[in-house]
């Protein structure tokens, strides 16, 4: 007998939400794993000046754990607390266990369970596996000559030092994607220099955000219906930015929308004509997450924060060179570069052999990353995933988890009325989802003209993009209407 029936490998909204649903299933043995030091994932790691939810926090939440945030774009301090409500709630801290990676992952054919090594030498066994450590959990230092050279401090973005002080520092910060589009409006008062390297520009569209008043939280908590309002008029304003505009480009023309007002807005809030041409996208809407703000372009203005375009030719000791020649002479590093995606140690994680010691990553290097409705690969039983391939469309986090895990539980259910100890994703029903995703390419904005040059981490080493060419809607209905039969049930021979 396994230790655990299930074993979760991850702390943060994706590892929670798993953990409440198996509770409603009925499954109460499971132990969820997280290698840092507290719950909340990518809310309890990033905590730099200004970070926030890049959707309306309406959507961004549990629908069925929702909550009066102070803010329509809550700050990332609310859903760091959010996550420990949630835990607390929901009784997950006796089933935690905190400050244990998970470093291994290898299935037994024969006792039908899986074996997890941990960074403490521990084994953990479970019946069923599921990953939940997300992909934008690992920073991703840049490929620079000179990155181990410079003397001063150097800092990411998803590991951020409170004890550094920036005032009055002559500060560099090399991005200028989500984080960075936080970060810099929010230091560039405080430091005597920022200097900001950009590769590629960021579509920046106005930010409709601002404070919820206390009345308007009281309602929002009280009131019925009015909760549900905002977050149907928050979803559509979700869906139209980036799942319609992304996957159905070919059909609904939003994106060209989008970008005149991304142009117009860059037009209103930068003022030198020069700083603006290089502020201005050369790619589609839509060929890597846009971002919205109200103050990161305006910051362009200072007098105290420059944008340099030039390509980095090396890191030194006391700064930063470009290929023409130029050092910038700086205190402060500030790494705003992002994550490992779809790259070797982080999808997966940690070595997962599968049956007959099939190794995840070298199937997905040689088959191209896939997974049946973005949850399940075969020749890997039990095992389960909240963001695998071709799972997430773009839409909020929250909906990915709760489709998800409704894929999951449905499985599990029907495993355990069939007494099932091992459930497997057949290979038919695989390939047939792969095939039907990537025939929805023609409508996708990454597979139509206009984006080259966006340099976006949505494509793998493959040329693949492998999100979801989905609505919301129909991830909702798929994971509640997939055929359970798509699946194999066995049973332990006694």
């Amino acid at each position: 007998m396994p230790d655990h029936q299930a074993v979760i490998v991850g702390g943060g909204f994706s590892g929670i939400g798993a953990a409440i649903k198996l509770d409603e299933l009925g499954i109460h043995d499971y132990l969820l794993v997280e290698a840092g030091d507290g719950l909340g994932g990518a809310w309890h790691w990033n905590t730099y000046p200004g970070v926030a939810v890049d959707i309306p926090s309406f959507s961004y939440q549990f629908s069925f754990e929702q909550r009066p945030w102070s803010r329509v774009y809550a700050p990332g301090s609310e859903l760091k607390d959010y996550a420990e409500h949630c835990a607390d709630k929901y009784g997950l801290r006796a089933r935690t266990r905190l400050n244990t990676r998970v470093v291994a992952a290898e299935f037994d054919d024969d006792a039908h369970l899986w074996r997890l090594g941990t960074d403490g030498g521990e084994q953990i066994t479970a019946r069923f596996v599921i990953g939940a450590t997300g992909v934008l959990t690992q920073p991703k230092r840049p490929d620079i000559a000179g990155s181990d050279d410079f003397t001063g401090d150097v800092i990411h973005t998803a590991r951020w030092d409170h004890d550094l002080d920036l005032r009055g520092k002559r500060v560099a910060i090399i991005g200028t994607g989500a984080s960075a589009v936080q970060i810099i409006p929010s230091i560039a008062a405080q430091v005597a220099q920022l200097t900001v390297f950009q590769r590629t520009p960021i579509w920046c569209l106005p930010k409709l955000d601002a404070p919820i008043p206390w009345l308007g939280r009281q309602l929002l908590g009280r009131v019925p219906g009015v909760e549900s309002v905002a977050r149907v008029a928050s979803q559509a304003f979700v869906e139209l930015t980036f799942p319609v505009a992304a996957h159905f480009a070919g059909l609904v023309p939003v994106a060209k929308v989008g970008e005149r007002q991304g142009r117009d807005f860059l037009r209103r809030q930068v003022r030198d004509p020069v700083v603006r041409d290089k502020l201005t996208p050369r790619y589609g809407l839509g060929c890597k997450r846009p971002s919205f703000s109200n103050d990161y372009l305006p910051t362009f203005n200072r007098d105290n924060v420059l944008l340099e375009t030039s390509p980095i030719e090396r890191i030194t000791p006391t700064g930063i060179r470009t290929v023409d020649g130029v050092e910038h002479e700086i205190d402060v590093l500030i790494l705003a570069t992002g994550f490992k995606v779809f790259e070797a140690g982080n999808m997966p994680p940690f070595p997962v052999i599968g049956s007959r010691g099939a190794d995840l990553e070298k199937f997905w290097d040689s088959n191209r990353f896939q997974a049946y409705e973005g949850v399940s690969v075969p020749g890997f039983p039990n095992f389960f995933l909240i963001l695998g391939p071709y799972g997430y469309n773009g839409s909020s986090y929250f909906n990915l988890i709760e489709t998800q895990m409704r894929h999951i539980t449905r499985c599990l259910g029907k495993a355990r009325d069939a007494e099932a100890t091992r459930v497997e994703i057949t290979t038919e029903a695989n390939d047939r989802y792969f095939t039907a995703m990537l025939g929805r390419r023609g409508n996708q904005v990454f597979f139509r003209p206009g984006c080259d040059g966006a340099n976006s981490y949505y494509f793998d080493k493959h040329g693949d993009v492998p999100i979801r060419a989905a609505t919301t809607a129909e991830t909702i209905w798929r994971s509640a209407r997939f055929d359970l039969d798509d699946y194999r049930y066995e049973k332990l021979p006694a």
